[in-house]
């Protein structure tokens, strides 16, 4: 892409507006202990500021993702910005009252959903085959730095001004809305309707697995078995469900949710479980722990469009593979030597990052090819979804093991470090799951041509 090229103008306005949608997700992790001094709050009342924004961004995937089916992406994306801002603003206006805090953080994230939800759905539309898998590749790179930049970000604003200028952050995105305008097309609507009530069982059942994998509490889990029954019932029978069932009988698609899930829950499991055994094995602080984490997180910039450019030459399947590879090494390296020294932490979570950034980026690739036109935007809503519900999936299970103390062998370990025996197993455990994952996607879509020989044809607009 030329730099006066229109389309890649839309790739750097996209990765622009996706910045500050993810930032949101992670920028106020570090800020929480300040509202909760604030407000006189305990840690379970505070953590609803992170949860809600989690409810509603899960929620907001799969809603944004079928109305992109029907409406103009312009048009939603620039809805979705709109009521990102907005929210923002009544987060900092109402800064002073914790109820419309939540409320604030709640409406933000409905708003800022639309974009890498729209984004995705944009890129497998209207960017040709052949070149899709570097643009994946760059929009991947810039939501892994956003996700390990917001803490940074956060912490500073929160120690030098106030908490509630955080909420100030995301008014830059209406700068984008201009040039989007120019380089997304206004496409009328297409026919069909929303099935509303669909989408409500769908939102109830999101909703409470993301609370039930937060809190754990049995009312979140009867609630979710209930609701989850209702949906399947009534997208079984009405005419135009919210989610039609046959996308699920895409063999492809649903393998790649599947193991979409599977790893990123892994993966995400693993940015939870290393802060953790720095600190009760190596016993070191939160800022020795980030100097550790940060080339990996910032590697993600220059790897992620080497992976995507990789993709579309020599195919996703490839690149899965070496980011498969990469994955299962660190995670073997650190399960054996993690007792020895933290600095095979370095070597190891950039490993980690990078395959990860790989698989991520040939994993997106592949899910987009494997949906058709008019399946494209609720597809990839749900595929976006499986990375909020990863997240609080991944975490809580290493949460459980560790206080379980299920896994306690070091069965792995070189090391005679007792301390460190659970964090070893889980790693070693989260190794063969990672190679099982790799070996579903390489079954599902080793047969994919890579798009510069398979003569792929851009999207319609």
């Amino acid at each position: 892409m030329r730099a006066n090229d229109p389309q890649r103008q839309l790739v750097l306005w996209l990765m622009y507006l996706i910045f500050f949608a993810i930032l949101n997700e992670t920028v106020f992790n570090v800020s929480t202990p300040e509202i909760a001094k604030q407000f006189s709050l305990s840690a379970a009342s505070v953590s609803w500021v992170m949860t809600i924004f989690m409810v509603f961004f899960g929620i907001g995937s799969v809603i944004y993702g079928k109305l992109a089916d029907l409406y103009s992406l312009r048009r939603l994306i620039e809805i979705g910005t709109w009521i990102y801002c907005t929210a923002s603003v009544l987060g900092f206006v109402g800064q002073d009252s914790y109820p419309v805090v939540v409320l604030a953080r709640g409406l933000q994230a409905m708003g800022a959903a639309a974009i890498p939800a729209l984004t995705f759905v944009v890129i497998a539309r209207f960017v040709p085959e052949a070149g899709r898998g570097k643009v994946f590749g760059m929009i991947t790179s810039i939501v892994s730095v956003s996700i390990g930049i917001g803490p940074v970000i956060g912490g500073f604003v929160s120690a030098n001004l106030h908490w509630a200028m955080l909420f100030v952050i995301p008014l830059p995105t209406l700068i984008a809305l201009p040039f989007l305008r120019r380089h997304i097309p206004l496409e009328a609507k297409r026919s069909g309707t929303v099935d509303v009530v669909g989408a409500v069982l769908v939102s109830a059942v999101v909703g409470l697995l993301v609370l039930y994998l937060n809190f754990m509490h049995n009312s979140y889990l009867a609630g979710l078995l209930v609701t989850a029954a209702a949906m399947v019932l009534w997208l079984r029978h009405v005419d135009e469900p919210f989610i039609d069932p046959a996308l699920f009988r895409n063999i492809p698609f649903r393998n790649g949710v599947f193991v979409g899930m599977t790893l990123f829950s892994v993966v995400l499991g693993v940015f939870f479980l290393i802060p953790l055994m720095l600190t009760h094995v190596h016993s070191l602080g939160t800022q020795a722990i980030g100097m550790l984490l940060f080339p990996g997180a910032i590697s993600a910039v220059f790897f992620g469009p080497f992976a995507g450019s990789l993709a579309d030459k020599r195919g996703n399947a490839f690149v899965a593979a070496i980011g498969v590879v990469l994955l299962a090494g660190s995670m073997l390296l650190m399960s054996l030597l993690l007792g020895f020294t933290y600095w095979v932490m370095l070597v190891a979570m950039l490993a980690n990052y990078v395959g990860f950034t790989m698989f991520q980026t040939a994993m997106i690739n592949s899910v987009s090819q494997t949906l058709p036109a008019e399946q494209s935007g609720i597809g990839m809503g749900i595929f976006n979804l499986i990375s909020i519900v990863a997240g609080a999936l991944g975490t809580t299970l290493v949460g459980r093991i560790l206080d379980g103390q299920w896994l306690n062998s070091g069965l792995l370990s070189v090391s005679t470090n007792e301390v460190g025996y659970p964090y070893s197993d889980i790693l070693a455990v989260m190794m063969l799951v990672v190679i099982a994952s790799g070996l579903v996607f390489q079954l599902t879509f080793s047969k994919q041509l890579p798009a510069a020989h398979s003569g792929a044809k851009p999207a319609a607009h």
